[in-house]
């Protein structure tokens, strides 16, 4: 009698639950999408958004993964707490069960994803799409499953959520202490809520289950795992939809459920405004070119940098610099990402992530030191490396051309001075104008005077004397410049190794020299690389038969950072080229070593997966920083070619491992997104290739293209700067070579700087004038055609 009854209930149930059966497929249907390989549905992928974001594995399971809290970075995260460590599917049938463990392909698109599996002895296919609404922390998931045969489908879906409720890295520092999670069904859903915190996670579907039953987790002793059990009904040939939602909040209860709600209600409208704003993101300096590998990238990169985004309204929004491991705030991460952002167009993020990075930086600090790194709870991990103060100062400048905004210059400014006093005031002991300390290599021992630490410093003091001089200080321009002027002598003649044909990783003394060499040789010696040993041996016996009472320049790694002295633009052009060609050998074809002396000789094609070690290092990698960095480089000294070499290694890397992505590590190591990558393409292709200098606090934008050869037609559109829009064509032949450039508005001027020539302007009026061997042609017309004669 009893299951009777609860048949008749589980009946009534169902025909009383009005599902929405909106299958996302068709919102899907025209978004640019990548199916991914196979040999990596065992690797993992993201959903995200700005509040909420989920990771798991492409075949659509949920095991442990990372290693900054080992093993809890997938799962869905609603920062600064966790929701759920993720979720297990099956269907059943009186023939057994079906779980949704093995998905036959992922596709990714730009603003969701979709695993695909195929149970073809019973005749179905079983598709799980999801996305994260804008703004909202939660996630919603929709099972579309499919009837393929000729016979009525009877069975049952049962849905396992398995709450985590925990703090993010760093949150005993912030009081944030974790407890057992607890649970209860209420109406169609599950409520869970740490015990001593209110923290809650809600997860359920628009229909109401037949069953749902609180099951042990006895993986996480503090967590909670509930079922729900739904009655499955799919006519022959035709399909059904089961919708889910997944929220969370760390201040209420109410909040929780609301935002449940909300996403099951509205989640068709929510994915077309996502998907139109997606949409946006990528018209917005829109690139066709003949590499269209590369095109797809540059594309697909610009939606990498939305997934970044991470707010957390109680401390701020900015861009995380890595998904999984690296999902809070850094300061050098987004000194370099927020160039590229800016030449993409994302402007918004760009501010908001400055102000973040200026705030907590000031209020930890409070002497214009530049944080490094920074929990989403607000506890500051590291107050600083040296590097970072410098190049906020660059960033500031860079943005400040782009957005010509006067009172934006005037907020950072103070941080800039207090920065670049405390910077040669409290680290330079010797007063040699070089400080001393951690730059972007962070080996052991590596701490004395940087060469990337002085370049940007140079940088940053050129670029202070111009913002000085914007806002009317004049005498501290002069100061600022003359210290730039000497920085830039002094790192040209005592970093450079004729020796090496380098400039050096750093200067110190001997003892430190053979301290690195140790623990160099070591290195070496376990990575098996028998042409560093025997440079470094060469090395230690030059130091110790000539010792000096002074530091001195030395090359012992051969650190990417070398390069920066090119990336900077203030080598010498002689040593520039020199130090350019040299560094070709501490590559592959992914790109740049991040330590010379682990390059792999062997390593001449594209084929293998980057071999890391058990425990997460950077030792022996490729990485998309430093390729970049290289790329910049070349285009500073005239060589796009090379450039564009270089770029082509990167993209080798695009959608290796996720689809739509490229690693931090080449070509499936680390990051599986990474927020600097958009600065190692976007500022060779926008800054460079197409030569966009933007300088919008003078309503001018110089443009002086250097296109590689390979691009005979060549086009970027929408380029945002400042309220004005630059679109910029490009067709060359071994008969002509022809220029259109368009702007929306007209009180601006482009001054467009082409080889020393004769040109005809057949549409649009312009002055043309020549100065430093180039002729220069000035207009303010919406569109200009340049042919050269």
């Amino acid at each position: 009698m009893r299951k009777i009854l609860s048949a008749i209930l589980g009946l009534f149930i169902l025909a009383c639950s009005t599902p929405t059966e909106h299958p996302l497929t068709s919102i899907l249907i025209d978004s640019p999408n990548i199916t991914g390989k196979e040999s990596y549905l065992k690797s993992p992928y993201v959903t995200s958004g700005d509040r909420v974001y989920m990771v798991g594995h492409q075949d659509g399971r949920f095991p442990p993964l990372g290693w900054h809290i080992k093993g809890e970075m997938g799962g869905v995260w609603n920062h600064p707490i966790k929701l759920m460590d993720g979720f297990e599917v099956e269907l059943t049938t009186e023939q057994g069960t079906l779980p949704l463990d093995s998905a036959s392909s992922f596709t990714n698109y730009p603003f969701a994803n979709k695993h695909t599996y195929t149970f073809e002895n019973e005749g179905l296919l079983i598709e799980r799409i999801q996305f994260v609404p804008d703004e909202t922390q939660g996630i919603f998931i929709q099972f579309i499953l499919k009837n393929l045969g000729e016979e009525n489908f009877e069975g049952k879906l049962n849905f396992v959520g398995h709450t985590n409720l925990r703090p993010t890295w760093l949150g005993e520092r912030s009081n944030m202490i974790d407890s057992k999670d607890s649970s209860f069904f209420e109406e169609s859903y599950w409520v869970v809520k740490d015990s001593i915190n209110p923290w809650y996670n809600v997860f359920g579907s628009d229909r109401t289950p037949v069953d749902a039953e609180n099951l042990s987790n006895i993986l996480k002793p503090n967590g909670a795992s509930n079922s729900l059990t739904y009655a499955v009904t799919i006519p022959a040939e035709s399909e059904t939809v089961l919708n889910f939602s997944v929220a969370g909040s760390y201040q209420s209860e109410e909040e929780a459920i609301n935002t449940y709600r909300d996403i099951l209600a509205n989640y068709a409208s929510r994915a077309e405004e996502k998907k139109v704003r997606y949409k946006q993101l990528a018209l917005q300096s829109k690139l066709t070119i003949p590499d269209k590998q590369l095109q797809q990238a540059f594309e697909w990169l610009k939606y990498n940098c939305d997934w970044l985004v991470r707010t957390v309204p109680e401390t701020g929004t900015g861009i995380g610099a890595g998904i999984a491991d690296y999902p809070w705030w850094f300061g050098v991460d987004s000194e370099y990402a927020l160039k590229g952002y800016m030449a993409i167009g994302q402007d918004k993020i760009v501010e908001q992530t400055i102000r973040l990075l200026d705030s907590v930086s000031m209020a930890v600090n409070g002497n214009g030191r530049i944080l490094h790194e920074m929990s989403t709870n607000g506890v500051v991990f590291n107050k600083g490396n040296i590097n970072e103060t410098p190049q906020f100062a660059s960033l500031i400048w860079e943005i400040y051309k782009w957005n010509g905004d006067k009172e934006f210059l005037e907020k950072y400014f103070p941080t800039i001075k207090k920065g670049l006093k405390w910077l040669l005031e409290e680290n330079d002991d010797n007063k040699n104008l070089f400080p001393d300390g951690f730059g972007m290599m962070e080996i052991h021992g590596l701490d004395s005077e940087m060469i990337d630490v002085a370049a940007y410093t140079q940088r940053a003091f050129a670029d202070a004397a111009l913002m000085a001089r914007e806002l009317n200080e004049t005498e501290l321009a002069r100061e600022y410049r003359k210290l730039a002027d000497q920085l830039k002598e002094k790192i040209n003649t005592e970093f450079w190794s004729e020796t090496f044909q380098s400039y050096a990783d750093f200067i110190g003394t001997d003892e430190q020299a053979l301290q690195l060499i140790e623990d160099a040789l070591v290195r070496a010696d376990t990575l098996n690389k028998p042409w560093a040993i025997e440079e470094l041996e060469t090395t230690k016996k030059q130091i110790l038969s000539n010792p000096s009472n002074e530091p001195r320049p030395f090359v012992l790694y051969h650190n990417w950072v070398v390069n920066t002295p090119m990336e900077m633009g203030i080598a010498d052009s002689t040593k520039a080229i020199v130090a350019l060609d040299n560094a070709k050998q501490f590559t592959n074809p992914f790109g740049v070593f991040v330590t010379g002396i682990d390059r792999d000789e062997t390593a001449v094609d594209d084929s293998g997966s980057f071999k890391g070690s058990k425990v997460f290092s950077y030792t022996g990698a490729v990485m998309t920083l430093p390729t970049g960095v290289q790329a910049v480089a070349e285009n500073n000294y005239g060589r796009p070619d090379q450039a564009l070499d270089y770029l082509k290694r990167m993209s080798r890397s695009f959608s290796y491992a996720l689809p739509g992505s490229i690693y931090e590590v080449s070509p499936d190591y680390g990051m599986m997104t990474q927020a600097w990558n958009i600065y190692a393409f976007a500022v060779p292709i926008v800054n460079q290739f197409f030569g966009i200098n933007p300088l919008a606090h003078n309503k001018t934008i110089i443009i002086e293209p250097q296109m590689p050869k390979q691009w005979d037609t060549a086009s970027l559109e929408n380029v945002k700067v400042g309220d004005n829009e630059i679109s910029i064509w490009h067709t060359k032949s071994k008969e002509s070579h022809q220029i259109k450039l368009q702007q929306t508005k007209t009180d601006w001027k482009i001054k467009l700087v082409l080889p020393q020539g004769e040109y005809i302007v057949s549409e649009g009026n312009s002055e043309t004038t020549t100065e430093n061997g180039k002729t220069i042609l000035t207009f303010s017309d919406r569109f200009i055609v340049v042919s050269k004669k």
